[in-house]
């Protein structure tokens, strides 16, 4: 509409807002939705406490010097051990000895 000459007009935006027909459909599929995902939800966070739970017995229940099972190849106690020593000394007198 255009403005007449002279008269200021004010234009206002009116909008119906009707509920479709299948209105009841989206509900009905918002409200599956939102059950699908508490479903999810609550089950993914049940699943996460009862694994923190089982697995928290047995990381304190080991007493701090408690030995594991020894291997087959490991040295017995009082047996010497070759090793070599890398500290930084003999690694300089290595180098020393070999220019």
């Amino acid at each position: 509409m255009l403005p007449l000459a002279g008269k200021p007009q004010l234009t206002v935006l009116h909008i119906r807002v009707a509920k479709r027909p299948d209105s009841r459909l989206e509900d009905l599929f918002a409200a599956l939705y939102l059950i699908c995902f508490a479903v999810i939800a609550g089950g993914a966070f049940a699943l996460m406490s009862q694994n923190l739970r089982r697995s928290a017995p047995r990381i304190t229940s080991q007493p701090a010097g408690s030995r594991r099972a020894r291997h087959p190849e490991a040295p017995q106690p009082g047996e010497e051990v070759m090793y070599v020593d890398l500290n930084r000394e003999r690694l300089e007198q290595l180098f020393q000895q070999a220019s």
